[in-house]
């Protein structure tokens, strides 16, 4: 491996340390709330039931999201950001898998 591009890994796993330990403020944030996990669905034209099928979550997960009483986090958060920013594509490749 490059040494430069050894050390940049490095640097980013000890900020991403920071991160974690509240020692450092993170330089993006993707939030997603109620009304944008329901954006997000509606733009691909399906139903609750049809839109946790191609992300693979059971829709009261779905509906938690959608009413505010839950937060997507990790995995589902990434997917619903990248639906959000290409859900044709996004779909297409769900659907492929």
């Amino acid at each position: 491996m490059d040494t430069k591009l050894f050390n940049r890994l490095m640097e980013s796993a000890a900020q991403a340390g920071e991160i974690v330990r509240g020692e450092r403020a993170p330089s993006r944030e993707f939030h997603v709330d109620a009304a944008q996990v329901r954006a997000v669905r509606n733009a691909t034209g399906l139903s609750q039931k049809q839109f946790a099928m191609l992300i693979e979550v059971n829709v009261g997960t779905l509906r938690n999201w959608e009413q505010g009483l839950r937060t997507p986090t990790g995995p589902a958060r990434a997917l619903l950001k990248a639906l959000k920013a290409k859900p044709e594509e996004v779909i297409k490749a769900l659907q492929a898998a």
